[in-house]
């Protein structure tokens, strides 16, 4: 078993030489600013607007259907913020500028205008070419960012990292079929879209969870020991590749195909593989020790994100067994891992990059546990109670908006600033 180091991992921030006055507006400097921020607020927002969507009250904005909402928890919310992830630590992997001031600012307008386009489905549903428009941007987003990405990455010396563009072209091919299946040109393949862009979102946060929580660990926990195993770690990832080919395979290509009943044809070996790779991940978490990490919120915000991983997974195969509904282990997923991951994240992220302390405070763990309980309601209170899903859905969203509202309101005035200590970005 190798012991962790801190030097397996490519830290997060960088030195730069001061240029920017403290107080000065800086929220085109770096990626995660803008999109931190429009994400938090759409999260926010959209998932309350769907709850009473959901509950059958009237709202001025609806979305146009119960899988529009998967869709903008996806492509909306998680790809906002794995772009300014991504665009923030692309800069720090390869040396090399990412999109700043004005090109950042277009990228963020062309996924503010599919969030738009897609509330405009849902009040004029029978306007094809509204519809043709909201894909065209959708997919337009990812693609941009990628090649964005690409640039950047491909312009420093470092290739270790070269494959998060190609993942973000999956994510906008699954956009696409998504889109085409809601057009009537690819019928039944809506779910799969999703589906792909899920897995794409899983295997990002696995890659990098594994690289950063155990870094935290060591670093922000005194006399903790994270290990990691090799083959630990192949069989974590090569588990979540091979769940993710599983589904392309029925989700997508069986059914262009015309293969009859791809999905059940399908079930037995997806169930068999979310089995194995849950095992995997739960014994990938059990060796970071995070039992050590209570006291430190910053740190034990993502072990506890990271734990609905391996749940998801164990969930997903008793799903496809038919021992509940796939939604069960879908909310693991959405509102436990990426909700946790994402919120702990962009509190990190965004205090270590504006120099400010790595430690959170009252308002910040109470967002962290306004999310972690708004996980719980929302898969705990179906899989034991079913009768209980409205009331699941109703509490869930309400904590999961005063915790990405809480984020919000808290860190406009820090991403919209420049560094405490003066530096770019």
């Amino acid at each position: 078993m190798s012991r962790f180091t801190a030097m397996q991992f490519i830290p997060l921030e960088e030195v730069r030489r001061p240029t920017l006055a403290p107080g000065a507006w800086a929220l085109w400097a770096l990626g995660f600013r803008p999109f931190y921020l429009a994400a938090s607020a759409f999260a926010a927002l959209s998932v309350a607007l769907w709850a009473l969507q959901f509950g059958g009250l009237s709202v001025g904005l609806r979305l146009p259907g119960p899988l529009w909402h998967a869709h903008e928890m996806v492509f909306g919310y998680t790809l906002a913020v794995v772009v300014g992830f991504l665009f923030t630590a692309g800069r720090n992997w390869s040396g090399q500028p990412t999109p700043t001031g004005r090109p950042l600012q277009a990228l963020l307008l062309l996924w503010l205008a599919g969030r738009l386009g897609v509330f405009a489905l849902g009040a004029w549903p029978d306007l094809a070419l509204l519809g043709w428009a909201v894909m065209a941007l959708n997919v337009a987003f990812p693609v941009a960012a990628g090649l964005a990405l690409w640039r950047t990455l491909r312009a420093g010396a470092n290739r270790r990292n070269d494959f998060f563009p190609l993942v973000l072209g999956a994510i906008a091919l699954a956009q696409a079929a998504f889109h085409l299946a809601e057009r009537g040109l690819l019928p039944g393949l809506g779910r799969g879209g999703v589906q792909l862009a899920l897995d794409a979102v899983l295997f990002v946060m696995a890659v990098m969870g594994g690289r950063v929580i155990p870094m935290f660990t060591h670093n922000g926990v005194p006399g903790s020991d994270p290990q990691r195993h090799p083959w630990v770690e192949r069989l974590a990832l090569g588990g979540v590749l091979a769940l993710w080919a599983a589904d392309a395979l029925a989700g997508v290509l069986l059914p262009l195909a015309g293969w009859p009943d791809p999905a059940r044809w399908a079930a037995g070996a997806a169930g068999l593989l979310a089995l194995l790779a849950a095992a995997a991940h739960a014994w990938r978490w059990a060796l970071w020790q995070p039992w050590a990490t209570r006291r430190v919120p910053l740190v034990w915000v993502l072990h506890l994100a990271y734990l609905w991983i391996p749940l998801h997974l164990l969930l997903r195969a008793v799903a496809e067994a038919g021992g509940l509904p796939p939604s069960v282990a879908t909310h693991a997923l959405t509102v436990g891992a990426i909700g946790g991951l994402t919120i702990g994240m962009m509190v990190r992220t965004a205090r270590g990059h504006t120099a400010r302390p790595l430690q959170a405070d009252r308002w910040e763990v109470a967002a962290f546990a306004l999310v972690a309980l708004a996980a719980l309601l929302r898969v705990g209170l179906p899989l034991l109670w079913p009768a209980t899903l409205l009331e699941a859905v109703w509490s869930s969203a309400l904590l999961w908006a005063l915790g990405m509202g809480l984020y919000a309101w808290r860190y406009t005035p820090i991403l919209t600033r420049a560094r405490l200590d003066g530096r770019p970005g």
